[in-house]
């Protein structure tokens, strides 16, 4: 038995290894254009590696007993009765308990740390209103509209979200936070983009038929150049 165990170790141990670098090489996610999406990816990237590591770990063992295992010709005897293996029992009790430990707690630390006010640099409020089946954003600060979101690079942005009929989600993938502007209450997001570039504000939260075309613009550009789009706007 202990011949198995180290074959079977080897060989889940050889897949890992493929696995995780392959996972790891492929970029399943779009560029980070938000200070948030760093923390976000490390947390997706430890998961793929640890999901990784299990999927081998059954796969090996899966397809090794199959095949080493498996009833010879000729062979109509019963097998070894089996009643229970502690240890066994225990390990894979303890052992997926502690990953959901780990990673409830390390998802617990990413969450505070990107929804906390980052720094002392004063926050940008915009005021995200949702409906069927368009976004409209409203900049106190600046007392302008708009049916686009243009944000100053590197500067915090507290995003308020509220929603006039149905749930809705704003979520910019290359910003990775995702949140629920919900009718009856404000919600919050925060983020600091940290590229410039033109994205797209998707719905993430089936809203009715036209949910998929649920999109606006979102425009990162320099301090100066929103400065004066605000002016513009505001005129």
């Amino acid at each position: 038995m202990k011949k198995h165990i180290i074959i079977v170790a080897c060989l889940a141990a050889a897949l890992s290894a493929g696995l995780v670098a392959f996972l790891l090489r492929v970029n399943f996610m779009p560029p980070e254009a938000a200070a948030q999406a760093g923390p976000v990816d490390r947390l997706f990237d430890l998961l793929l590696v640890v999901a990784a590591v299990v999927f081998a770990l059954c796969l090996v063992g899966l397809v090794y007993s199959a095949v080493v295992f498996r009833r010879r010709r000729g062979d109509a005897a019963d097998g070894p009765p089996w009643h229970g293996h502690v240890p066994i029992e225990v390990a894979w009790t303890i052992v997926p308990l502690v990953i959901v430990l780990f990673f409830s707690v390390y998802g617990a630390v990413v969450l505070k740390d990107i929804t906390r006010p980052s720094g002392p640099i004063p926050e940008l409020e915009v005021r995200v209103t949702a409906s069927q089946w368009s976004w409209r954003f409203e900049y106190p600060e600046y007392q302008v509209a708009s049916s686009e979101l243009r944000l100053p690079v590197n500067r915090p942005v507290l995003l308020r979200l509220h929603a006039t009929d149905v749930i809705h989600s704003f979520w910019v993938p290359e910003f990775r936070s995702k949140q629920d502007a919900v009718p009856g209450m404000d919600t919050i997001l925060r983020i600091t983009p940290n590229r410039t570039g033109e994205y797209k504000v998707e719905c993430a939260e089936m809203c009715g038929i036209a949910h998929a075309y649920m999109l606006a613009p979102v425009r990162v550009v320099e301090p100066s150049a929103f400065e004066q789009w605000a002016r513009e706007q505001k005129r």
